[in-house]
């Protein structure tokens, strides 16, 4: 049990680096919803969206790579400074031609230029932490990494409610006042950018000594295998970045102008009550994927990864059924605008979207532990695909709503492709019967209760509570065995 215990540990940190900040950036929502019109929030989660994918981009699968190559190679310094070099050098001239380019970047999307300018910064600097931040991970530094991330958000908050709230109020009430000088009328969309610019030159600032400690080496022998593996990785993130945005940019693209903008606002704002899947699926990801790494030498891996497979799923189900239950209670309290609930549909499909997309994290371990990363990447692409034609079908007829339902069918379809392939190419011993088993129940409660039940908690609360018992009746005996373990 040593090893989930250190797993368990590991993925707590990971959790509270990853559950702090998302909680303290989703009083922004709020914050928003009450100053932008939905229309201007719309525009907010449009630019937001792009930034996945440049980020993607920008770090073309180095990050991956890096724990693969750390673990496996004898000279972990080498590793350490080919990835640097790459990644500062990549992301400079990234700068150069975006600024260079940033009118015909603001006529291609449609986004202001001033708005570009802040996203390039904004994209720059989080690319120059990205090696930093993976060498705490590979060193098993989940505290300092947790601080920093935490910090990163914490400051944008602060900012933002500076910049938001504080400086226009103060402004009004002292117009010969000094803050009146750095105070722009109608220029919110500004400000929640120049927050974010600042946080993140902050989190530069604190890691840049990691740039100071090392000699600036460059393997290129070592940086082509590095590429090798981590291109298609980036092809995958790519991929992962249309399921995950690429509905945001085509809901401002395919429907009436009139009200484009103003659907993206709510879908985004609605979007967000995913919070809690995201966070769990966040949180475990950045801990087991250098365990999955470091562990695959063992001859008992396939069935530890089983293993932690199978409670990953209990703790989904509990999480999706849990939140479906308490989704309008959760919508008073992060979306007070009511005028954005109109899109409160699509919260169960989105919920269960992240959940199939945590799954295949785990399922798509196969394929990295054999080198095969290509194969991530055709999986990807094959659920891109999906998104964008099922897009491009249903948003026309059915909104938001088809953008939903693309989700869940592109995660769902990868989930079950990487489960065909990963039995042929590195079988593991998942208990299927189990895992389907939490899967079918959780989802038919949270159907139940949302759907037929909603609102009604004299239904759903019982539901919750007969699932719990559905889990402890199914592993009663490992519990008993820790609980035992625990109080001798």
């Amino acid at each position: 049990m040593g090893l989930y215990k250190k797993l368990f540990k590991q993925t707590a940190i990971y959790g509270l680096a990853t559950v702090l900040p998302r909680m303290f950036s989703f009083l922004l929502v709020p914050l928003y919803t009450d100053l932008l019109p939905k229309a201007e929030y719309g525009k907010v989660s449009i630019i937001f969206a792009w930034m996945i994918f440049f980020n993607v981009i920008l770090s073309y699968g180095m990050e991956t790579a890096f724990f693969r190559f750390y673990n496996n190679e004898t000279n972990k310094k080498k590793v350490i400074e080919t990835a640097t070099v790459s990644i500062f050098w990549s992301t400079i001239f990234f700068l150069i031609v975006a600024l260079l380019y940033r009118n015909t970047l603001s006529n291609w999307s449609g986004i202001e230029a001033q708005y570009i300018i802040y996203t390039i910064w904004i994209l720059v600097l989080d690319a120059l932490v990205i090696v930093p931040f993976s060498k705490l991970r590979a060193t098993q530094k989940p505290m300092i990494y947790a601080i920093i991330k935490i910090g990163n958000v914490v400051l944008n908050l602060i900012l933002s409610l500076f910049f938001l709230l504080f400086l226009p109020k103060t402004a009004i009430a002292n117009p010969n006042g000094f803050l009146s000088t750095f105070y722009l009328e109608n220029f919110q969309i500004g400000y929640i950018f120049i927050a974010n610019v600042l946080s993140s030159l902050a989190t530069f600032v604190v890691l840049s000594p990691s740039y100071l400690q090392i000699n600036w080496d460059f393997d290129f022998g070592l940086w082509k295998k590095m590429m090798r593996y981590g291109l298609p990785i980036m092809i995958a993130g790519i991929a992962f970045a249309i399921n995950e945005q690429f509905d945001k940019i085509l809901l401002g693209k395919l429907l009436p102008a009139n009200i484009a903008e103003a659907q993206v606002g709510v879908y985004s704002a609605c979007y967000k009550l995913g919070l809690f899947m995201v966070l769990y699926r966040t949180a475990y990801t950045l801990g087991i994927e250098p365990f999955f790494f470091s562990h695959a030498s063992n001859e008992n891996a396939p069935q530890t990864y089983a293993t932690v497979t199978k409670y990953f799923v209990i703790f989904g189900s509990f999480i999706l059924l849990a939140v479906i239950v308490f989704a309008d209670v959760l919508k008073v309290l992060m979306i007070r605008d009511a005028s954005y609930w109109e899109a409160m549909k699509v919260v169960p499909l989105i919920i269960l979207a992240n959940f199939f997309l945590g799954i295949y994290t785990n399922l798509s371990v196969w394929y990295k532990l054999i080198d095969k990363t290509y194969i991530g990447a055709y999986i990807s692409i094959i659920g891109a695909i999906v998104t964008l034609a099922l897009n491009f079908l249903l948003i026309p007829t059915m909104g938001y709503y088809g953008s939903a339902i693309a989700t869940i069918i592109a995660y769902g379809s990868m989930m079950f492709i990487s489960y065909y392939f990963g039995n042929k190419y590195y079988p593991i011993p998942y208990d299927i019967k189990k895992i389907g088993g939490y899967l079918i129940v959780s989802i038919g409660f949270s159907m139940l209760s949302f759907y037929v039940f909603r609102e009604n908690y004299f239904v759903g609360i019982p539901l919750l509570i007969l699932f719990l018992y559905f889990i402890y009746h199914n592993e009663k005996e490992i519990l008993n065995r820790i609980l035992k373990r625990n109080t001798n």
